[in-house]
């Protein structure tokens, strides 16, 4: 009975991870024979491990990654000029921390998006706030804001995701409104955030496609410094599979 109300307890003060963690080794009987300090240890682990996985699911669910990628399962057997000295660069945390960008290029079906949500992937169970949206999507969403009044709220969200990932970028020429929210997004996530773009138009051509030459000055300026460069070539991954990586 006093079992019971110590769950109920625990329970009641959203102990959850300890609660399911006591019931269970109550039901072990190698448990019987920790002290009441190794009890009560094992029983903040579970707590821990508990409020962890909780925080990794809701960081994975706010992502919204548009593919289940990991970095483990990037395919460099495909001839696309994928450096694994880069990939290994970006497995681990630094240049997050360190509000780097990544830029990838390259022709459809390469992988260029895959890589992006690996990378996402990788950062969000690293315990940091990502947010994927490919875009045709960013700047629709950015366009209705303006209409509802919520158009500061939506830039100041995407400043302070700590890692940002824009796919298929200037997929179409952009518009001018486009070009100053773009402006806008990378002034207000320069040395504050990490920004990972994807884009079939070479990387090179990137400025001459952003269109106004002094934005696209101000655009290149805050996406290139400091960031890698992933260019990739070759023929399309999904020739020869149903996903690419």
């Amino acid at each position: 009975m006093l079992n019971e109300q110590t769950i109920t307890t625990l329970h009641s003060l959203k102990l959850f991870g300890m609660a399911r963690g006591f019931e269970e080794r109550l039901a072990n009987p190698k448990h019987a024979e920790l002290s009441h300090a190794e009890f009560v240890g094992l029983l903040v682990q579970d707590e821990k491990t508990y409020r962890d996985n909780q925080r990794l699911t809701r960081l994975l669910r706010n992502a919204k990654l548009r593919q289940q990628a990991a970095v483990e399962d990037i395919d460099y057997r495909h001839p696309r000029g994928l450096s694994k000295q880069v990939m290994l660069d970006l497995g681990s945390t630094q240049w997050i921390a360190a509000h780097r960008n990544v830029l990838i290029s390259g022709p459809t079906g390469i992988g260029k998006s895959f890589i992006a949500c690996a990378l996402g992937n990788f950062a969000a169970r690293a315990g940091y706030a990502v947010l994927y949206v490919r875009a045709p999507r960013l700047f629709e969403t950015l366009q209705q804001s303006r209409g509802d009044g919520s158009h500061l709220k939506t830039l100041t969200r995407l400043a302070k995701v700590q890692l940002l990932i824009i796919d298929d970028l200037l997929l179409t020429p952009l518009a001018d409104w486009e070009r100053r929210d773009l402006l806008e997004i990378m002034e207000d996530r320069y040395q504050s955030g990490a920004t990972v773009i994807t884009s079939q138009c070479p990387i090179r051509d990137w400025h001459p496609n952003i269109g106004d030459p002094t934005l696209a000055d101000a655009i290149c300026d805050r996406l290139l410094h400091h960031a890698y460069k992933i260019e990739l070539r070759g023929d399309s991954m999904r020739k020869n599979q149903g996903e690419h990586s």
